[in-house]
């Protein structure tokens, strides 16, 4: 335990020499309640029937030079993971779409999973396929040098099939995941020579590990590490404490950007119904931005009708729902 202990928080200190730059899949201050989206490993890995949906208003109020409306970017996810325990296996549905002012995307992806028990732990297998959907508004460009190749009005839309891989091996006290997303570059033109936008390929490595302390309190100190292109590197760090499975609160930290206050409660006899809200503060970077980030998130679970998932027990922990 002291050993793991030790490799996550140099792992931690690691992250904190990179520096933030973009990237095109969408943000999420409650990552790891949001796994399924990062990586297919996670299909079906916790038994049942899982549903979550999420709402992100980042930056709230935030407006362009040409309106008086607010166009701040808007982000919802929805994912749906199903074990399959006769094949120790799982499937899932994962759905984004995001909304960035003149720039717009949905991202649909069908993950398959495959769980194999291991004497420390599992260890997961997952592929995904779907497609990835983008979209510019030209009318909503501000254009300081027009180029007769970029229309000036209009909307283009292209879709292109998308791909992803991923591992995960969890157990009792940590967890540990790598995925790729995006395996095929693709490129969007939007129909003109004056614009090509290419979707590159994007990779995420998690870890956490989970402290069980004092009065039922469980304490998981996790961490995102997001790549572009294995070029640009930033990172999401979180410490999320949980009460008897029912009322969890946190901080985390995104790279270059902003600090988050998160919650959350439990309903129903069984705590299947989750509500959870993160609040993000912007403290690098204020000048193009507003200050405030807002998300919403709603998880339903349906137990799985039998007590193991591949005659492992099966532990609802507040590590990556899904």
């Amino acid at each position: 335990m002291k050993k793991m202990r030790l490799i996550f928080l140099s792992l931690v200190a690691l992250l904190a020499s990179y520096s933030l730059y973009a990237q095109q899949d969408a943000q999420l201050t409650q990552y790891m309640y949001n796994g399924l989206f990062y990586n297919p490993a996670l299909a079906g890995a916790e038994g049942g029937t899982a549903f979550s949906v999420l709402h992100r208003s980042q930056w709230l109020g935030y407006s362009n030079n040409t309106s008086t409306a607010a166009t701040d970017p808007t982000t919802q996810v929805f994912n749906v993971s199903h074990a399959l325990t006769g094949i120790k296996s799982g499937v899932g549905l994962s759905f984004v779409n995001d909304n960035q002012g003149a720039a717009s995307s949905i991202d649909f992806k069908l993950s398959f999973a495959h769980h194999i028990d291991l004497s420390q732990g599992r260890l997961s297998i997952g592929v995904q396929a779907g497609f990835y959907s983008a979209a510019l508004n030209f009318a909503e460009f501000q254009v300081v040098r027009p180029d007769p190749l970029v229309p000036a009005t209009g909307r283009e839309t292209q879709m292109n099939p998308d791909f992803g891989v991923g591992v995960w091996f969890d157990t009792d006290d940590y967890f540990v995941g790598l995925s790729s997303r995006h395996l095929v570059r693709q490129d969007f033109d939007f129909g003109t020579e004056g614009i090509t936008n290419p979707l590159e390929n994007h990779a995420y490595l998690s870890a956490g590990y989970k402290i069980n302390s004092f009065y039922n309190l469980e304490i998981v100190p996790s961490f995102l590490l997001k790549t572009v292109a294995l070029n640009n590197f930033s990172y999401d760090v979180s410490v999320i404490a949980t009460h008897k499975n029912k009322i969890s609160g946190g901080v985390a930290y995104r790279s270059v950007e902003s600090a988050s206050l998160l919650i959350g409660y439990s309903l129903l006899k069984d705590n299947s119904l989750k509500l959870g809200y993160a609040f993000d503060l912007v403290i690098a970077g204020q000048a193009a931005k507003e200050p405030t980030s807002h998300e919403l998130m709603l998880t339903y679970r349906i137990p799985s009708k039998s007590a193991s998932l591949g005659g492992r027990s099966v532990v609802r922990t507040p590590r990556f729902r899904f």
